[in-house]
């Protein structure tokens, strides 16, 4: 009965420390990112613009030159934009609410092209206007985070950014033959975006891949009395970024 007695007490002692073992709290890694309320970083992006276009109600009809006294273009089929990759670097500041909640500023030099396709009855007169601007990015966050699992976390984010055309990215076409006229934007607008990502935690860093979504307030198109603005009444810009965010 004693040998039964000591055998028991050595079980259960196994036992517990075996269960013990398995208590082992994962290390918090990520180089203390969100240990401290501020905290800063930088990121990655590839981006794709294009435009949302609302049309005049007579936007089919041939362009009348009043220089030349009559149409140039013969009459629309459609006017199209088509998403054009570009790319973003930038800086990101971040202050912790609390632990579900933050603010988060992320300004970023981006580059990306932009489009807008004319298609005609005659397809000889089809044409493709595309714009190069350089853009500066001010985004203004709150991201609401899930609770973190060992180093791994979901969050969603939404705000408002401001973007302002830096450089010379829309020569002047004053003097230039109508059908050789682009179409001119706004150089400074606003936008609402939204996304959702993940909180990754390795040892010295936080690693964040991250998809967002904008769309301008608002019409961006500058309005001229040219072939290729004319037709146009409203241009919206729509924008999705897939970036990777480093602290």
């Amino acid at each position: 009965m004693i040998k039964n007695g000591y055998l028991t007490i050595i079980l259960i002692l196994f036992c517990s420390n075996f269960l013990l073992a398995q208590e082992v709290v994962v290390p918090a890694w990520g180089g203390g990112a969100d240990q401290t309320d501020l905290s800063f970083g930088f990121t990655f992006s590839y981006v794709t613009n294009n435009y949302k276009i609302v049309k005049k109600t007579n936007w089919r009809s041939p362009y009348y030159d009043p220089g030349s006294g009559k149409n140039i273009t013969d009459s629309l089929n459609s006017i199209s934009s088509n998403k054009l990759p570009g790319f973003a670097i930038g800086f990101i500041t971040r202050y912790s609410l609390n632990d579900h909640l933050e603010i988060r500023s992320t300004p970023s030099l981006v580059f990306g092209d932009r489009s807008i396709t004319y298609t005609y009855a005659d397809p000889t007169e089809n044409v493709t206007k595309q714009m190069q601007p350089t853009i500066v990015d001010f985004p203004l966050s709150f991201k609401l985070k899930s609770d973190r699992v060992g180093n791994f976390r979901a969050y969603i984010l939404g705000g408002v950014k401001y973007s302002e055309q830096i450089g010379k990215g829309q020569a002047d076409d004053a003097n230039d033959d109508p059908l050789q006229k682009l179409v001119k934007t706004s150089t400074g607008y606003g936008s609402y975006e939204a996304g959702l990502g993940f909180d990754f935690y390795f040892e010295f860093f936080k690693l964040s891949p991250e998809i967002k979504i904008s769309n301008s307030f608002g019409n961006v198109l500058v309005p001229e009395q040219q072939p290729f603005s004319a037709p146009i009444s409203k241009l919206s810009l729509h924008t999705i970024m897939f970036s990777l965010l480093f602290e």
